[in-house]
């Protein structure tokens, strides 16, 4: 199959390395941690078997996938964190429990493989049902809940409903190809657009936009605004975040630019029609490229110091994907880009 890459950036030889890294980390548990010996989350540990699937490895991503079928709580979420096979924090993210839908789906898509579809029907499904019990009566997503009470906590997050917006896409799209009933998903994503056309005119409408770069450019990212509206939206806080030849920042007011907010910003861009500027994205960031494929996790422009001192599976992930996203090298490409309708701009 054909791997990413990006002209005049990366070959496609330099990305199936960066693959090749991820699949170095990964625990014989099947787990993708954020670096050996590191935590693992249930959305980065996703992302990063995304990656894999891109770069053609695929018995180490479904190695992943199997981790999260094995590893998934009868109540169809997952741990926040796990270090080494231990739970470390039990509580119950949203947006960790829905992502699982956007992995099987670029899975299926890259390798055509209906019997892993089937196979991670259940998880999926388990996983998206658990969703949908945070969602209010207008239609966001709250944030988490503790494990043990159920209690949920009431915020309802930026990032996190723009990521369950593209997650809800390929959870009906998983259920469509497997002729399963979909309609309360079907209507749960629906609804979370009408949310973000809502939050267009009103920034209250979900919790208030923080300093971290996520929250501008993830509701174009997942799907949920588009167009000439997520464009204006990319171009409204631009230069705040942007620093020219280094990359995107991280938060704000930081001098920090990392690989992963950076990579993740030219998906986005992309997914609007911007790819030269997803290019120079890409491209701004190799600084943090090791010979080896793998990517530090940030820099820290004000000193020149690398920060924190690690090679994170999850940087090295968004790279991979941002390339496949550009190159449009795999059947998995558009896993961002082609969201469906019900959104802002379509």
């Amino acid at each position: 199959m054909a791997v990413p890459y990006i002209d005049g950036v990366l070959t496609s030889t330099q990305v199936r390395a960066t693959g090749q890294s991820i699949a170095g980390m990964q625990e014989p548990s099947g787990a993708l941690p954020w670096f050996p010996g590191g935590k693992t989350d249930p959305w980065d540990h996703v992302e990063s078997a995304m990656a894999l699937s891109a770069c053609g490895l695929q018995r180490a991503a479904e190695d992943a996938y199997e981790w999260s079928r094995r590893t998934q709580r009868a109540d169809g979420s997952w741990p926040i964190e796990l270090r080494a096979g231990h739970v470390v924090d039990p509580g119950v993210d949203s947006n960790f429990c829905a992502y699982i839908a956007v992995g099987v789906w670029h899975h299926f898509l890259v390798f055509d493989d209906a019997a892993f579809l089937r196979r991670m029907w259940p998880t999926v499904r388990a996983a998206i049902d658990r969703t949908l019990v945070f969602a209010r009566d207008d239609g966001a997503f709250r944030w988490a809940a503790d494990h043990d009470s159920g209690a949920m906590f009431p915020n309802a997050l930026i990032t996190g409903n723009a990521s369950i917006f593209s997650a809800l896409d390929c959870a009906v799209r998983i259920a469509e190809i497997l002729d399963e009933p979909r309609q309360s998903w079907e209507r749960a994503r629906r609804g979370l657009g009408d949310v973000f056309a809502r939050w267009i005119g009103d920034r209250s409408v979900l919790d208030p936009v923080s300093q971290h770069s996520m929250d501008w450019y993830y509701p174009v990212l997942g799907g949920a605004v588009r167009g000439d509206e997520g464009r204006d939206l990319i171009d409204a806080r631009w230069h705040e975040f942007v620093v020219d030849g280094l990359g995107a920042r991280c938060v704000d007011d930081h001098p920090w630019v990392t690989g992963a907010e950076t990579c993740e910003l030219a998906m986005a861009c992309e997914a609007v029609g911007n790819v030269d500027v997803a290019t120079e994205l890409v491209q701004s960031i190799q600084h943090l490229r090791e010979d080896d494929g793998s990517y530090w996790t940030g820099l820290v422009f004000s000193d020149g110091k690398r920060w924190p001192v690690e090679l994170s599976c999850w940087t090295a992930a968004a790279v991979v994907l941002a390339a496949d996203a550009i190159s449009r090298a795999t059947p998995g490409s558009g896993i961002f880009r082609d969201v469906a309708a019900s959104r802002v701009g379509s």
